[in-house]
């Protein structure tokens, strides 16, 4: 996978990149105002980030290792409580949360991990109805729901297999219908594309994007600079803790479906894949 500093030189945005509003307003779902996080070993998680991001935005968090991303995934879920500023979701500071409480509220909130985190003993359709079990769905309600999530992310055809029996990409799709199958307002992926190959994670990101078509608001922290450019959102670039920019990186002007979108994406890793086989022969 190309490293962040050289893809970012080599990839410049097609449009000139504008920068979003930092002023949250009625459509805000995320809220960073003067954040800070300092951990008991002295080093800096993040440092007065500001930004907000409002509903249906696909937003990615970009930087090296230790540049803040997972400190900010972290503090949206509340494994991390912030040394200084004010954080909110939905408008709500979750500085006033009670412990208690923070099971209720993760409910609002769907995760994707790098490393999958399926339950191995269970099956494709356990896995994802345990989401939904936890949150109080009935039996009847699980499998009313369950159909459209297995074809929204092409598992239909893999419900009764136990994740052993699949590929990384497909254990991943079971990862994202986990994490949307409440259908939460609000859906983070840590480096969801990490453990895959580039044609496996255009599938990922199509469904990602695909989520955040249907209404949710998605943040992905990621290294996969290539897939960063070629999605064409909102990238917030982080460095030893401090966003060191924020933009709306060639949004189009017309609204790209998903099948387009898969298309432009399978066509760029076959032209890489076309000029990676000349230099090989080349070499020869």
């Amino acid at each position: 996978m190309t490293s962040y500093a050289h893809a970012n030189a080599a990839a410049q945005p097609i449009a000139a990149p504008t920068r979003p509003s930092q002023t949250p307003g009625a459509n805000t779902v995320v809220e960073f105002q003067g954040v800070t996080k300092r951990y008991d070993s002295g080093d800096i998680g993040l440092e007065r980030a500001t930004f907000a991001i409002d509903r249906q935005e696909l937003v990615f968090l970009v930087g090296a290792t230790g540049s803040g991303k997972s400190t900010i995934m972290r503090l949206l879920v509340k494994e991390l409580e912030p040394s200084e500023g004010v954080i909110r979701v939905a408008g709500r500071d979750l500085s006033q949360i009670q412990r208690k409480s923070i099971p209720y509220y993760r409910r609002n909130i769907g995760v994707v991990f790098q490393d999958f985190k399926l339950l191995p003993t269970r099956t494709v359709y356990d896995n994802i109805a345990y989401t939904l079990q936890v949150t109080g769905a009935s039996r009847k309600q699980i499998r009313a729901a369950l159909p459209d999530i297995l074809r929204l992310t092409g598992l239909s055809t893999k419900l009764h297999n136990y994740p052993h029996q699949l590929s990384g990409g497909e254990q991943q799709r079971v990862a994202v219908a986990r994490a949307f199958a409440s259908h939460p307002p609000l859906l983070l992926a840590d480096e969801p594309t990490g453990n895959l190959d580039p044609k496996t994670s255009i599938g990922i990101m199509q469904l990602l994007y695909r989520i955040n078509r249907a209404g949710t608001t998605v943040i992905v922290a990621t290294h996969d600079s290539d897939m960063v450019n070629r999605m064409r959102r909102r990238v917030i670039e982080l460095r030893r803790g401090r966003v060191i920019r924020d933009e709306a990186t060639g949004l189009y002007t017309q609204d790209e479906t998903t099948s387009d979108l898969g298309e432009r994406l399978r066509r760029e890793v076959e032209t890489h894949d076309r000029i990676e086989r000349a230099r090989a022969q080349t070499r020869r």
